[in-house]
């Protein structure tokens, strides 16, 4: 019987996952289920949490520390945003009314940035665990995903961010545009994902014009499906740092993120003359909830 002491957990869109933390931030169980913040309403949350985490449970009360969307304004509890610059998990947590006596949660606010406006949840928890991880780090951590950051931090702080929007651009122009009928399977042909990357780079100004040749390339001259699929991520993925260079130029570089997007961002990186540091996502996640827990109980 597992009965931890304390419970982490990573409440996104559309995914809920937990950890039974044991001592020294050793991890004695996890689970996951699909009951993400996406599907639920605020009164569902305690209870799709009781589902996962029930069985480690006993009679006496545990901490349960949550990051993610959970905490959004269409979430659990709305955990507001700490202003940069400023520690990742440096405020102080929200914690969340509870109907079962046995949990008491809280979850890690996001950050916000007033100029340019940008706002992060989840990823400073990430950010926290890679600092956790590697103390003194200084430089810039680059998340891929869905809504990429590049996040600037110095001192164990957030100085600055960026986000951008290309996972999410690669999703839509690769299942709703005419790109569509270009794509076919998961196929990757790394010559044509580096030959994009270097063609946006170089004009960022002609990337909508270069993604209609993409369906064009297909029509008159048979491009492959892989070949597709790669070099529309590789023109994004250009895209993006061509606006991120002034975070990534001259400076140390830790990617952080699941190994297929974050191998082609090292790629793209390191065709640049830049070789990140990996960091592993899962691991930086339970060191940034665990750094919260350690937070929450300095001030409790």
């Amino acid at each position: 019987m597992i009965r931890p002491d304390w419970i982490a957990v990573d409440w996104g869109t559309t995914h809920l996952r937990a950890w039974a933390m044991g001592p020294g931030g050793t991890v004695l169980d996890e689970a996951m289920s699909d009951d993400g913040m996406g599907g639920l309403q605020p009164s569902q949350f305690e209870a799709a949490l009781l589902a996962l985490v029930g069985p480690w449970l006993g009679p006496q009360g545990v901490d349960v520390v949550a990051c993610g969307m959970v905490g959004s304004r269409q979430g659990w509890v709305e955990a507001r945003y700490a202003a940069v610059p400023c520690a990742p998990v440096g405020e102080a947590l929200t914690p969340v009314p509870t109907r079962d006596p046995r949990l008491t949660v809280r979850i890690i606010p996001g950050l916000k940035q007033d100029r340019p406006a940008d706002v992060m949840r989840g990823e400073e928890t990430q950010i926290a665990g890679a600092l956790s991880l590697h103390p003194g780090f200084d430089g810039v951590i680059v998340l891929p995903g869905t809504h990429s950051k590049w996040a600037q931090v110095s001192a164990g702080e957030v100085v600055s961010f960026r986000s951008f929007l290309t996972g999410e651009l690669f999703g839509l122009l690769s299942d709703h545009s005419v790109l569509r009928h270009s794509m076919g399977g998961d196929g990757w042909d790394a010559g044509a994902f580096a030959e994009a990357v270097q063609e946006s780079l170089s004009r960022p100004e002609a990337l909508a014009a270069r993604l209609f040749a993409i369906r064009a390339e297909g029509l008159l001259n048979g491009l492959p499906p892989a070949a597709a699929r790669a070099r529309l991520s590789g023109l994004l993925i250009g895209a993006e740092l061509a606006a991120a260079k002034p975070y990534w130029l001259g400076m140390p570089v830790a990617l952080l993120g699941a190994d297929g997007l974050a191998d082609a961002y090292a790629a793209a990186l390191a065709a640049q003359g830049v070789t990140a540091m990996r960091i592993e996502a899962g691991a930086a996640t339970r060191a940034g909830l665990a750094a919260a827990h350690a937070r929450m109980k300095e001030t409790t």
